[in-house]
């Protein structure tokens, strides 16, 4: 099949019949129909919660065993996996490792359009071999048991990696997750195509996440219901995942980094509104845990010290419910 037939059979670049006169409304009808247009995502990422949630259980066991995630992506796609990467070590006290996105056309691509970057499938395949050998020296090879004749130092690194690309063709994408599949990591590809025409080109890849958006609003503009609809199931993952490690209290996440005045003040509120304790003792207990709100917490709620709170935080995997008990 061509790629002008690939394209073709594709509803992310058909067009949509509720919008052809687009050009002639006025400003507020025009963005009444993209409003139109996007409060139906939300049900077509609903249609995908099982695969969504197997991804979850994946990424929850990679990341308990030492490893982490990664997004591949090109264009707009590629920025959402990199967005939501940055955002996990202060939202999350991750560290600045454990999730990671690659961009087709490397770090500039970032900040302005690469196009041709996401045509080449070898490439894709060489981003994650180049990420990969990036992260490992002689120890952490030899921690984790790595072995491949082919790619010394490689192995089956315990990554799972997420293949972000709208219309699910991407050849970089593919080639990036052709290539963790053959390193043994499991793979995921978030399209918003059908999975029918989807699973043709990629074979390899563990599971799809298909949200079928629809036609765009500007035929083929898949920065509109596409990337939202790939934005919500990355946030999803990630956000269930840090839930699932103990990264929150209740509804509160309790891992923040103290990195600006604002994540401190909210830390220094987190710890009032859970301990019921006062500002300046809320203050207090923050400055004893060393900046670690769930330390502070467990030492408020426990009347404990620091060492207590540290052992308790421990013996219960970081959780800080079960740290009370």
């Amino acid at each position: 099949m061509t790629l002008f037939e690939q394209l073709r059979s594709l509803t992310t670049e058909a067009v949509n019949p509720g919008t052809t006169d687009i050009d002639l409304l006025s400003a507020r009808e025009i963005a009444g129909l993209i409003n139109g247009a996007d409060k139906t995502v939300a049900d077509a990422v609903e249609s995908c919660l099982d695969a969504v949630a197997r991804v979850i259980g994946v990424a929850e066991d990679v990341i308990r065993t030492g490893g982490g995630i990664l997004y591949v992506g090109a264009g707009t796609s590629g920025r959402l996996g990199i967005l939501d990467a940055a955002e996990m070590p202060p939202t999350f006290g991750t560290h600045s490792g454990l999730i990671r996105g690659i961009i087709a056309g490397g770090d500039p691509a970032v900040f302005r359009s690469i196009e041709g970057a996401e045509d080449s499938f070898d490439n894709g395949e060489q981003s994650v071999v180049d990420y990969i050998r990036s992260l490992l020296d002689f120890e952490t090879s030899e921690v984790l048991g790595l072995n491949n004749s082919e790619y010394p130092g490689l192995g089956s690194y315990r990554f799972l990696t997420i293949g972000l690309s709208a219309s699910g063709r991407t050849p970089f994408v593919l080639g990036a997750l052709h290539k963790a599949h053959e390193l043994g990591m499991t793979t995921v590809l978030v399209c918003t195509n059908n999975e029918e025409s989807v699973r043709g080109f990629a074979p390899f890849v563990d599971e799809l996440i298909c949200a079928v958006v629809g036609p765009e609003v500007v035929a083929g503009s898949t920065r509109m219901k596409s990337a939202t609809a790939q934005k919500m199931i990355i946030n999803m993952i990630t956000t269930s995942t840090m839930i699932r490690l103990g990264k929150t209290y209740g509804n509160v996440m309790v891992d923040l980094q103290l990195t600006n005045e604002k994540l401190r003040e909210r830390a220094r509120r987190i710890v009032m509104t859970i301990c019921d304790v006062s500002y300046d003792v809320a203050c207090n207990l923050l400055e004893h845990a060393g900046g670690h709100v769930k330390t502070a917490l467990v030492m408020g709620l426990c009347n404990c010290s620091r060492p207590e709170a540290d052992e308790r935080l421990l013996n219960s995997h970081g959780f800080v419910r079960k740290a009370l008990y």
